[in-house]
């Protein structure tokens, strides 16, 4: 009888989940899906990575001192958030697979950990580094993203997210990785590009982000005509 109730007493174990980007600028696009996510997944802590963009891929506008300053404004006063940015201090390109595989190492293999992704790269994870590796370091949280397919590619694909795929998402704290889950999380069509191009024309976008960040753009006079 002691056992059963030291058994009923044990805390829940706690759902960490990390989320990276280019962040340039962060918006309501990145923190609202993953706001609601963690609401369904009862995620206990979220870590913002932005990312170290490799040089074969374009060069973000902004610094990644600015990348990493907007990202602390926008989560500044929430507790779900922490950033981290161990990826902006890499002077070489990095492969989430590495970055995972990290954390893991620093926070022990009983943590539940997920990696926070959009349906558009889930549709293009078989081209990532090591994308069959993702799994074995963690959990995979699906947001859902806009215009983009419900399906794989090929039936491999899809029978590989089928088997991994739960859609009861306690039993994404039961273990430490391995599980896939679809999220239902807001459609929302907005993009740093969109932000960008808005800020060129001198339009309004305050519907797309902070007022805290649109500030520090507009006093580190980021994203206007060159």
């Amino acid at each position: 009888m002691l056992d059963k109730q030291a058994d009923s007493a044990k805390p829940e174990r706690s759902l960490h989940a990390l989320f990276g980007g280019t962040f340039d600028p962060i918006h309501y696009g990145h923190l609202r899906p993953v706001e609601a996510l963690a609401q369904q997944v009862r995620l206990q802590q979220v870590i913002l990575l932005p990312n170290h963009v490799p040089p074969h891929r374009p060069q973000p506008e902004a610094s990644a001192q600015q990348r990493l300053e907007m990202v602390k404004l926008a989560i500044e006063g929430n507790p779900l958030f922490q950033v981290d940015d161990r990826e902006l201090q890499r002077t070489t390109p990095s492969y989430t697979i590495d970055t995972l595989e990290s954390l893991r190492a620093e926070r022990g293999p009983e943590l539940a950990l997920a990696f926070i992704i959009g349906q558009d790269s889930l549709l293009s994870l078989h081209k990532w580094h090591r994308w069959q590796s993702l799994l074995d370091v963690c959990h995979l949280l699906v947001c859902a993203r806009p215009g983009y397919a419900k399906k794989l590619d090929t039936p491999e694909l899809q029978n590989w997210l089928e088997q991994h795929q739960v859609t009861q998402p306690e039993k994404l704290s039961q273990q430490p990785n391995g599980f896939i889950y679809l999220a239902d999380t807001p459609l929302l069509d907005i993009s740093a590009t969109e932000i960008r191009r808005r800020r060129r024309e001198g339009l309004s976008c305050d519907d797309l982000l902070p007022r805290a960040i649109q500030r520090y753009i507009e006093l580190q006079g980021l994203y206007r005509e060159p």
